[in-house]
Formats: structure tokens, sequence, C-alpha cells
């Protein structure tokens, strides 16, 4: 008679165990410390967004920007243009200078997407339909991701920001159930943030508060209202020095001589080079930051400035300060968001989502459990051990990588009760089989799991598969649904085949001691 052993199957299945009830604790007990699962939307309720990308924005945005880029390359290298106008669709300018051309169109080379047009002396630049394609495109994957690290940096747990659609984002944010909560994270998503540091027209100052938009454009300046208010504006050159896509962080700071809560930032290489030479070259004059079309301020240029640092003042709160670090930061939207829909969802059917979803979970595993005992006997009780380690780890594994559950996440748990089971129906079906030929019990459990092990790997294996097409063509809902059948399966299958094999070898000598297959096994020999 052979005593009683502690096979590897059973140290792998006890390891497992101390791991789902250590790291799915938090998320039962709700303590303060520790790794929990979050909820989603749809169960602790939150804020719901659908919001549109203005992409013809993001197009006017790029002109800018290669605007910029020639009027920095031609002050650099001393070349005289003239009628620089920027429409919102093209650039124009005149060169003054043939001997200028060479240099102009060398430029312009090095620039892809660009559609140049010459009559003479006359440049007319546009992006092309392709360049237009892709800009739209990177438009809103940047918003997509932009948003999202602004939430993440927030502080908010597991938002979902996604595309929807073609030119559509989604966003959910669970937990968010106070209004002033609703109204920052609105402001936050929906802040452009597009930094840009401007030269004043000194000339046109004083008409500040008269002139038209045409006429703003024939002078080749915009303007722009105060932050503090509008009546008090200022016109800026309508190229501007830099913009905030050379910006590399922001910081929240406070001012040593009002302690106001001020932004300092500091740019990279190419944009301190930039800064470094505008303000050098312009000791004296003015220089506006502007942000998101209004000013922030606009101070005299004492010397160059160097080190590529800057700070930005406005009279914030420390919140709206914070908040406008983190839209800095986290970088601009190329292209404005606006809303289309937005939903705030109760708590109260979150509430009333969980207490259903436990009752059915209860229910289930209920059922399951005094089906398996009154029908496999000994066996039955530990595949029901079996279903509670495989809860466990579910759970453990979701909160230790910080998954988010909803509503289809709690029916995917559900359904994993059932299928937790399924591996030891079919390991104990072919145990009984086995005992009806008339095998001895010891032989009976050990072919009994080897000739299961196909059936069990091909039903799980095809589950498997359609847990991640699912995941990897569904949305926010179906992805939760098949992560937790997907750990689910995995675990029933370490839980089956390791942990119900290791406590039939630890106490195998007892079984054979008794010979009642009926006890054991809930079947009977004749």
């Amino acid at each position: 008679m052979r005593s009683a052993k502690v096979t590897y199957r059973l140290v792998i299945f006890l390891i497992a165990l101390i791991f789902g009830i250590g790291f799915s604790a938090p998320s039962f007990l709700q303590t303060d410390g520790g790794s929990k699962i979050n909820l989603g939307l749809d169960l602790q309720g939150g804020l719901y967004m659908l919001l549109g990308v203005e992409t013809q924005e993001a197009i006017h945005s790029k002109v800018k920007s290669v605007a910029s880029g020639i009027n920095y390359y031609a002050g650099k290298e001393d070349i005289l243009i003239d009628n620089f106008k920027i429409k919102e669709e093209h650039v124009s300018f005149e060169l003054l200078d043939n001997d200028d051309q060479n240099k102009i169109d060398g430029m312009l080379k090095e620039i892809e997407g660009l559609d140049v047009q010459k009559e003479g002396l006359k440049y007319t630049i546009r992006l092309t339909e392709t360049e237009q394609s892709h800009t739209i495109e990177y438009a809103i994957n940047q918003a997509v991701e932009t948003i999202r690290n602004r939430l993440d940096q927030f502080g908010l747990a597991e938002p979902t920001v996604a595309r929807q659609g073609k030119e559509n984002i989604l966003i959910e944010l669970p937990g968010v159930k106070t209004q002033a909560d609703e109204q920052r994270a609105r402001e936050l998503i929906a802040k452009a943030a597009h930094l840009q540091l401007m030269a004043l027209d000194e000339k046109r100052q004083l008409q500040a508060n008269t002139l038209s938009a045409a006429e703003a454009e024939s002078y080749g300046v915009i303007v722009y209202p105060d932050v503090k208010s509008d009546q008090m504006k200022y016109t800026v050159k309508n190229i501007p020095v830099l913009d905030g896509s050379m910006l590399t962080d922001a910081r929240v700071a406070f001012d040593q001589r009002t302690n106001a809560p001020i932004i300092n930032f500091t740019l990279n290489a190419e944009g301190a080079r930039i800064f470094g030479d505008f303000t050098g070259a312009n000791v004296g004059k003015r220089l506006a930051i502007v942000l998101d079309g209004r000013v922030y301020s606009a101070p005299v240029i004492n010397e160059r400035i160097g080190g590529g640092s800057g700070q930005i003042s406005g009279g914030f709160s420390v919140e709206e300060a914070h908040d406008l670090a983190i839209a800095l930061r986290s970088g601009a939207l190329l292209a404005p968001v606006k809303m289309l829909e937005k939903r705030s969802i109760g708590p109260s059917l979150g509430a009333d989502s969980i207490n259903q979803s436990m009752m059915a979970l209860a229910g289930a595993g209920v059922l399951v459990v005094l089906f398996m005992i009154a029908y496999y006997g000994f066996a039955g009780i530990l595949a029901n051990l079996a279903l509670v380690a495989n809860i466990l780890i579910l759970v453990a594994v979701m909160a230790m990588f910080g998954a988010t559950l909803t509503l289809p996440g709690m029916a995917g748990i559900v359904l994993t009760v059932g299928m937790a089971v399924d591996a030891n129906v079919i390991i104990n079906e072919r145990i009984r089989e086995f005992l009806r030929d008339g095998q001895g019990i010891a032989l009976s459990v050990r072919k009994g799991y080897e000739n299961a092990m196909s059936a069990i790997v091909d039903a799980n294996l095809t589950s498997i598969i359609t847990s991640v097409v699912l995941y990897a063509y569904g949305t926010g809902p179906v992805k939760g649904f098949a992560v937790t059948m997907s750990i689910g399966i995995a675990a029933s299958m370490l839980t089956a085949i390791l942990g119900t094999r290791g406590m039939f070898d630890t106490i195998m000598d007892k079984i054979e001691k008794s010979g009642n297959t009926k006890i054991w096994f809930g079947y009977k020999r004749g």
C-alpha cells in the first residue's frame, strides 16, 4: 500500500490558491490598500460622452505650422519676402530677390506633403490630398491619445477613450459623480491647450479695439483678447514664433512676489534655439503668450532668453493651474473637439446591476455545487474546491492588472462558474467509464485524466480563440466579457487538470482502502 504523498500538481494548485486568496482579498473586502478590481461605468455610474473632431482645423494648424517654418527659415537666411499671407488651406508669399529662389525651393522640398505652385516669384503652398488625409487621421488618433493621457494624469481610474466611427471619440469616466468633478473633466477634455508665442505688432496695437477681421488680415495680424477681459485686446503677427508642439514639460509653481500659481514650461532643443534667436533679435519689443486664442501675458523682452524656458501667469486658481499644466504636458489637440452627446449615469443603476449579478452568481454557484456533490460524491466536492479556487484566481488576476469589471464582465464570471466544472465533469465521466470496465480505482483515475485531456484542451482552446476574436474586434463591454472569460478558462484548466488530480493523488490510498466508489465517485460498482 502506498503512503499519502504531496505531488507537484498539488503544490502548484496550493500556490495558485494562495495567490488567489491574497490578491482577491482587497477586492472582496474593499480594503484601503492592495490592488482592486475597478468597476466600470455601468456598475458604479459616471459620465458618458461622445465627441466629434473638427478635422478641418487640423489642416489649418498644419498650414500655420508650415508657414511658421518658412518664416523662421527666411529670417535666418536673410531672405526678403513680401505679402506673406495665411489662409485656412494655403500659404502665399512673394520673393523680392530672384537669387533666393533656390534656397526657398530647397527648403520646401525637404517638407513632405506640400503642393507648391509658382508664378514667377509668387508662391502658393497647399497640402497635398494625401497629406490632408494623413493629417486628419493623425489628428483623430492624436486626440484619442491626448485625451487619454490627460484623464490618466487627472487621476480618474480606468477611463475609456476609444475611437468610434470615422471622426468621433467615445469617452466613459467611471466614478465621476459630483457636478464639480464632471465640469473639471469636461473642461480638461475639451481644452485645446494650443500654446503659441507670438510677436506683438506695436504699430497696430492702438487699433486693437477697432480693427475688423478683414482689416487685421490685410495687415497680417490677428486680434486676440486678454484672458482676464474681453475689452482688452492685442494685435499679434499672424505667424507664430513657435507653438506648443515644441513644449516638453509644464509644471505648476508659485510666483515669488505674489505667491499666485503660475505655470513654468520648457521647450525642446529646436524650440529653445528659435526662442533664443527671436528674443535676441527683438530686445525692447513685446512677446505675447497666447493660449487657446487668449493672451495670458505680453511682457517686454529685456534680453536674450536662453535655456528654452518660460512661464505663464493668468490669475489661476491652484486647480486651474494644475489642469492647464496637465493639458500642456499631454499635448495640444491638433483639432478642436465638440460635444455630440453626454449622459450622466447614476450609481443606483450600478448598484442594482451588481446586486442582480451577485444573485445570479450565487444562484448558479449553489446549484452547481449541489449538483456536483449529489451526482459525483466526493469527486464533486473536489471539483467544487477547484471551482472556488478558479473564482479566486480570476478575481486576483483582474485585480493585479487593475482591470475594469463591467456588467458583461460579470456575465463572463457567471458563465465561468459553469465552465469551471466542465473539465471536471469530463474527467469524472471518464473515470466512471473505466470503473464500469472493472479497472482498479487508481488506474481508472490515471486513465480518466489522460483520456479526458484532449477533449478538455480542444473545448477550452476553441473558447479562448473565440474570446481573443471578441477582444480584438469588440467594443468596450464585449472586451470586458472576453477578458473575464479568457482568464476564467485558463484558471479552470489549472484547477481542474492539476488541482483535482493533485488532491486525488494525495488521498488515493484512502480511496482504494475504502473501495466505496459510490461515496468517492457517485458510481457503485456491480
